[in-house]
């Protein structure tokens, strides 16, 4: 509804103290908030009352980046939302609404990494295809050599830090591996855009980047493809055909 390309949130604080429901008095938070936000940035500062509920964490922890700064941005709009209780502070959430400045975005990802020498190849492929539909950002094979000399495969999966365990998880079920190593990273990203472009064969998404002068165009490959396999043409010459009309744009 407020038609925005990202959302950023910062750390959550979690409160402290008891809280009294249908299943009787349970700690702060509640054990289902933390299950919910697992590999998400959160943080105590002594503040007694439950500060996020089990609801305001599955919000949350679906559509954010949780970053430690917010991005350099355009206010646009600014939201407030009031919350029922009372403490000793206002018990508010703030939201800005506005464009992002041509400044880089940083974004803290982490990567899973594991060693296997004992798995068929052809398992490798659909394991791929299986990380990325469970929100991978990027999944790559490096060839290794372990120990006695033995060939093996280094799968490395980026990912939002969010989805840890559920990445870890399909890890786990569809490999031999018996250990995840996990590495914490911090990635600086372009201000991007999805744009659509008139071409003969209906409308194509581009994406667009563009910071201090440097601008930066690609076609959506899926949509390439699509027209490709429609119009039983090479993909390639989609490809091409497209770029000369960004060109132009």
């Amino acid at each position: 509804m407020l038609e925005v390309a990202e959302i950023y949130s910062s750390p959550l604080p979690l409160g402290s103290g008891f809280v009294n429901t249908a299943h009787g008095t349970i700690p702060v938070p509640a054990p289902a908030t933390l299950e919910i936000l697992r590999g998400i940035p959160v943080y105590k500062d002594g503040r007694e009352g439950e500060l996020v509920t089990p609801t305001g964490a599955a919000i949350i922890s679906t559509v954010a980046n949780f970053v430690q700064e917010l991005p350099p941005i355009r206010v646009d709009k600014i939201g407030y939302g009031c919350g029922k209780k009372d403490f000793s502070f206002p018990n508010l959430l703030r939201v800005y609404v506005g464009e992002l400045v041509e400044s880089t975005v940083k974004e803290r990802n982490i990567v899973l990494e594991t060693n296997i020498d004992d798995m068929n190849p052809q398992i490798f492929g659909y394991l791929v295809e299986k990380l990325f539909k469970e929100g991978a950002l990027d999944v790559f094979l490096t060839p290794v050599y372990m120990k006695k000399g033995r060939p093996g495969i280094l799968l490395s999966v980026i990912a939002p830090l969010v989805m840890e365990e559920r990445l870890s998880e399909v890890i786990f079920r569809e490999t031999t591996t018996l250990g995840i190593r996990k590495i914490y990273v911090d990635k600086k990203i372009m201000p991007r855009e999805i744009k659509e472009i008139e071409t003969k064969w209906g409308k194509v998404r581009i994406k667009v980047a563009n910071i201090n002068g440097i601008r930066k165009a690609y076609p959506e490959y899926e949509d390439c493809k699509s027209i490709a396999e429609r119009e039983n043409i090479p993909l390639k010459d989609v490809i091409l055909e497209i770029e000369k009309l960004m060109e132009r744009e």
